[in-house]
């Protein structure tokens, strides 16, 4: 699907660099979505969620452990490791 491309393209070349230290992950994916144009809300059983033109809302949730991935809704996981954020799109 190529809303996921351009997701992930967001946060794989982020406006800003991620630093857990300065900003959560979840206002950090929320900034870089935007900046590329999302309009990113509130969702109330996930982190937030972006309204695509003419579509259904995604919901996403955000976390520092790969672990903890279900198959809810698409997931924004940062490996501190690595340092890179990846997306992984819901499963459907």
């Amino acid at each position: 699907m190529q809303i996921f491309e351009v997701i992930e393209a967001a946060l794989t070349k982020p406006p800003i660099p991620h630093e857990p230290y300065k900003q959560s992950l979840k206002a950090w994916a929320m900034y870089c979505l935007r900046d590329r144009g999302f309009k990113v809300v509130y969702a109330q059983n996930a982190d937030f969620a972006i309204e695509p033109k003419g579509a259904e809302k995604i919901y996403f949730k955000v976390t520092n452990n790969a672990g903890d991935v279900d198959s809810s809704c698409a997931w924004i996981v940062w490996d501190s490791v690595t340092k890179i954020a990846s997306l992984i799109p819901p499963s459907s």
